[in-house]
């Protein structure tokens, strides 16, 4: 379809980010996409991982580009995107009450306002299933690393375009995560200064 989105964010890190994910996703069955964007990343992830039911989601206004590469891609083990919407405090209900093995997120934490990153990890564990794990993707600052130049410039870009984004503190996220019983257990540097972080 010639008029689907296009990221080339996702087009540039979606195989250092397969590598990564596939031996941390060898025992998971359902993984639910938080922010599933276009479409890229789950329809490139989903035939190389056919062992799992890949679940996209996106706001209701992002649904249609999210289904016009879900769509074309026609992969068996992608069903229908869910229309979530993570300002509002009851969206695990619009799972339809299904819960998962493993919620991956990519480049979302500094695109949401704090509230709804706050709001997102506080409902998280009506989502994911007893000892599931949690790994997000993307730039963070970290007290006790230097923040990278291209990072800081970053972060300073978009809070002047929106001042409710921006890179968010590590501790604080780790802080959230421990407050619904997950911790950190691993942080992999990936390309173009990002890290994958899994909590379990």
């Amino acid at each position: 379809m010639a008029d689907k989105p296009f990221a080339p964010s996702a087009e540039r890190n979606r195989e250092p980010l397969l590598a990564a994910l596939r031996p941390r996703l060898a025992g998971a069955r359902r993984v639910l996409e938080i922010g599933s964007g276009t479409g890229q990343h789950a329809v490139h992830f989903a035939p190389a991982l056919p062992h799992l039911v890949w679940q996209t989601s996106e706001r209701p206004s992002q649904l249609a580009g999210l289904l016009a590469w879900l769509d074309d891609a026609a992969c068996p083990n992608t069903p229908p995107p869910l229309a979530l919407d993570m300002d509002d405090p009851g969206w695990p209900s619009m799972a339809g009450g299904a819960v998962h093995d493993a919620v991956f997120s990519a480049n979302t934490l500094h695109i949401m306002p704090w509230t709804t990153v706050q709001a997102w990890f506080t409902a998280l564990p009506q989502v994911l299933a007893p000892g599931g794990r949690l790994l997000v993707y993307g730039p963070f600052i970290e007290a006790d690393r230097p923040t990278v130049q291209s990072n800081l410039r970053f972060d300073a870009q978009l809070r002047a375009q929106v001042p409710h984004q921006g890179l968010r503190h590590l501790d604080q996220v780790d802080a959230l995560a421990a407050r619904v019983g997950l911790r950190r257990v691993e942080r992999i540097e990936m390309p173009a200064n990002n890290l994958l972080l899994v909590w379990a």
